[in-house]
């Protein structure tokens, strides 16, 4: 609109994916007579978004063939793998941005007259590059900056939906690099420790938060033949009782279900009761290593994998280790002599 009508604007109008209108203050806005140019701040509210307060910056500009074409500015990352929505080569803007921003180019340029005009469209983040390193894009191939990502244009208060897209994404970019089995750990300790472990290239190792259940649906889906889940006794109890998502907004540890697995493993009542007492998974474990009865852990993985292979099905083969919290393994299923002669 700066270019066109040749006066920058304070605000502007945005049509979400859903069809809403909703209005946005500018940041900055200016033009010449080849290029329109304005920022709006990144406001990602409650969620947990290192983007949040960021400038995002278009300049938009005619030229070439009919169409928009989308480039790469400052702070914005440069694909580099497969696997991802957009090919190696192109800007980290995802597909449903890049909808947005073409019907919002195509709107304006109908009301102006520019027919079959050919606009360039250039984004960028300063400071982009640094804020990337606190992301996963470095580990998704995704170069020199962060990612326009979104699917909604709508922040929910702690919303997860990003940070469970970027697991399904580093799914996704590991199949593409023809990695046949993963290893899931729920974040960076567990990927160190795993690391201890499993001899695979980095594109192997997806951390994936409290998303176990997604996890494992989308390694189906995406037809990764095997996966190691590795986890502190925490969240693999919660999934072992059922929880897909181990989140503690999403499900609670489950006391009486680790008082009965603690019998399954030889415990009396009296520590059962202990158990069922307890204020934590982490406190659970430790009275049963204490009692001398490593069943537990191993029943723990036990349940963990069958829930899990029934997420996934038979087509992706699981592994399940659980840790103490120096990385030490607790417990295994199937047991690497198991594992050896299927």
């Amino acid at each position: 609109m700066a270019l066109v009508h040749q006066r920058p604007f304070s605000e502007v109008t945005i049509r979400l994916p859903d069809g809403q209108s909703v209005r946005f203050a500018l940041a900055s806005c200016d033009q010449d007579g080849r290029e329109g140019r304005a920022g709006v701040i990144k406001d990602a509210g409650d969620d947990p978004d290192v983007t949040h307060g960021a400038e995002i910056r278009a300049r938009v500009a005619l030229g070439g063939p009919a169409g928009v074409r989308f480039l790469r500015g400052a702070g914005v990352g440069l694909v580099t793998k497969r696997g991802l929505p957009v090919p190696p080569g192109e800007p980290a803007i995802n597909p449903v941005p890049r909808r947005m921003i073409a019907e919002a180019v195509a709107e304006v340029a109908a009301d102006a007259g520019l027919v079959d005009a050919g606009v360039e469209v250039e984004i960028s983040v300063p400071g982009g590059e640094a804020l990337a390193l606190k992301t996963f894009n470095p580990r998704l191939g995704i170069v020199g900056g962060i990612s326009i990502l979104g699917t909604t244009g709508i922040v929910v208060p702690y919303s997860t939906e990003a940070w469970l897209a970027s697991v399904l994404q580093g799914i996704d970019v590991a199949v593409a690099q023809d990695c046949r089995h993963l290893v899931l750990t729920v974040g960076a300790s567990g990927e160190r420790f795993a690391r201890s472990i499993f001899d695979f290239p980095d594109v192997a190792f997806v951390q994936i938060g409290p998303f176990f259940g997604d996890a494992f649906r989308h390694c189906a889906r995406a037809g990764v033949a095997g996966a190691s889940l590795m986890a502190m006794v925490g969240k693999l109890a919660k999934f072992a009782a059922g929880n897909d998502s181990v989140h503690s907004q999403d499900s609670r540890q489950d006391f009486g279900f680790l008082a009965e697995v603690a019998r399954q493993a030889g415990a009396g009542d009296d520590l059962a009761f202990r158990v069922e007492a307890a204020n934590t998974a982490q406190e659970v474990s430790e009275l049963l290593v204490q009692a001398g009865l490593p069943r537990f852990h191993r029943r723990i993985c036990d349940l963990a994998r069958e829930h899990g292979q029934r997420l996934c099905g038979p087509s992706c083969l699981l592994e399940v280790i659980v840790t103490d919290r120096s990385g030490q393994v607790l417990g295994r299923s199937p047991s690497p002599r198991e594992k050896d002669g299927e």
